[in-house]
Formats: C-alpha cells, sequence, structure tokens
C-alpha cells in the first residue's frame, strides 16, 4: 500500500463487505430490503415513477436485469406499475406505501448503525466525513455521466 489510491481502494472494499454484514440474517427473519431494491426505490422516490428505459439510464443496467429485479419488487408489493402520468407509452414504477415504509425502516437501520460506529467522533468529523464521501460520489457520477439526484 504504497499510495493513498491503494489505501483507499482496500478500505473500500472493507466499507462494502461491512455494509452487508447483517444482510442476509436480517433477510431470512424478513427484516432488509435486497441492496437491488433498496436503491431501486430511493432512486423511484427520488425521481418519481420512473420506466425501465430510465432506470437502464439512470443506473447503467440493461433492461432484463432492471426487469428482473423490478418483477422481484412487484411480486413483494413494494411498487405497482401505473400509466405513465406524462402521457408516455411505457408503464412507470411507483413506490408503493409498503415500498416506502420498507425504504424508510431501512433507511432508519442504517442511519442508527452508522450512529453507533461513529458515537465516539466528533460532529466535525462526522460532517468532514460525509463531505468528502459526497465529493468522492458526485466526482464518480460526473465521470460515469450519471449523477444522483441529491435531497
Amino acid at each position: 500500500m504504497d499510495k493513498p489510491t491503494h489505501l483507499i481502494e482496500f478500505e473500500t472494499m472493507l466499507l462494502g463487505r461491512h455494509l452487508q454484514l447483517g444482510a442476509p440474517r436480517a433477510r431470512r427473519s424478513g427484516g432488509r430490503l435486497d441492496r437491488s431494491a433498496y436503491t431501486l426505490l430511493s432512486r423511484i422516490r427520488m425521481e418519481g415513477p420512473m420506466s425501465i428505459g430510465q432506470l437502464s439510464d439512470a443506473f447503467g443496467l440493461d433492461a432484463s436485469t432492471l426487469n428482473r429485479q423490478t418483477a422481484a419488487m412487484l411480486r413483494a408489493g413494494l411498487v405497482e406499475r401505473i400509466p405513465d402520468p406524462e402521457g408516455g407509452i411505457a408503464r412507470k414504477f411507483r413506490i408503493t406505501d409498503e415500498g416506502a415504509s420498507g425504504l424508510d425502516a431501512e433507511r432508519a437501520g442504517n442511519i442508527s448503525g452508522l450512529e453507533k460506529v461513529m458515537a465516539g467522533w466528533s460532529p466535525d468529523d462526522v460532517a468532514a466525513f460525509a463531505g468528502y464521501l459526497t465529493r468522492f460520489n458526485t466526482d464518480i457520477e460526473r465521470l460515469d455521466g450519471r449523477p444522483w439526484p441529491r435531497p
């Protein structure tokens, strides 16, 4: 690890692992959304109803992948298919009340976990870390050409 970027690569790999630690146990008990549902629901909540084509553009995924993911979300009652509110041909996916409450519960659990991890951090350190993460993600989005809407 002779360069800071090597350490960042290693630490982001570990971060991805840590974020998934409780997922299999929690999913078996019905307590968690899978990662793709969490991400798709987050985007649909931010943007409003979206078609497969819009989701494909937003995520850079092929339609077949998104068809599988949205079909699972439909079966779980997390989204519903609606006619395009703007009159287009494609049907769109809208988050349901169940999907919204599942997303809220998942996000609250994530925030609670983060607060436990950073309990000993100063407010300035937490704010600085949030700023660096935002900068890191927005630079990735800029290079990828797919900005993520932010609240």
